[in-house]
Order: C-alpha cells, then structure tokens, then sequence
C-alpha cells in the first residue's frame, strides 16, 4: 500500500478516491505519500494532492463523482483508474467510468 502511494504521488497524481476494502486506510496512505512527497510543508494549491474515501458508496458513486463532481485548481486532463483485485476488469470498470 505505502509504495503504491507513494508511487502514484510521485507519479503526479494530484486527486485520488479510494474506494473499497480498506479505502480510508488507502487515503491515509496517499494523504501521508503527499505530505511526505513535499517534506511536510505548504504547497500551492495547484499542486495540493486531494484524496477522499468512498467506503459507503456503489463504484457508479464514485465513478459519477470523478466525473461530476471532483475538482482541483489545476487543469486536470488524465484518468487512471487502479484496480487491485485478483480478477482483472478492465473493460468493465472503463466503460462504468465512461457511463457515468
């Protein structure tokens, strides 16, 4: 969990929703690979990295939220999508997230 946090931070990932078993401890983890990212200090707001947890919520929730909903004072023009499970569901989840 702590190195794919910290991978997607330094990635340039700068909104991320959790979502699923164990997603508030998947945004601590990103919250704390943010902060430590910038040595625990003050960053712009176009470089804040926002996370949220969506553990009560069906995946169309949260897909419809990133779409709708979700925004950053930077211009946000990519999606990624990461999906930890045994079985893969690529085409699934892709086409949930575009029918949001």
């Amino acid at each position: 969990m702590w190195d794919i946090s910290r991978w997607l931070i330094e990635s340039g990932c700068l909104y991320a929703l959790t979502w699923g078993k164990d997603s508030e401890q998947w945004r601590e983890a990103l919250e704390d690979a943010a902060l430590e990212a910038v040595n625990y200090e003050d960053v712009p707001e176009e470089r804040r990295v926002l996370i949220t947890a969506h553990d009560d919520d069906d995946l169309e929730e949260v897909f419809w939220f990133a779409r709708h909903r979700a925004s950053h004072p930077a211009d946000l023009q990519e999606t990624l999508i990461l999906h930890i499970a045994d079985t893969p569901r690529r085409e699934e989840l892709e086409a949930q997230y575009r029918d949001a």
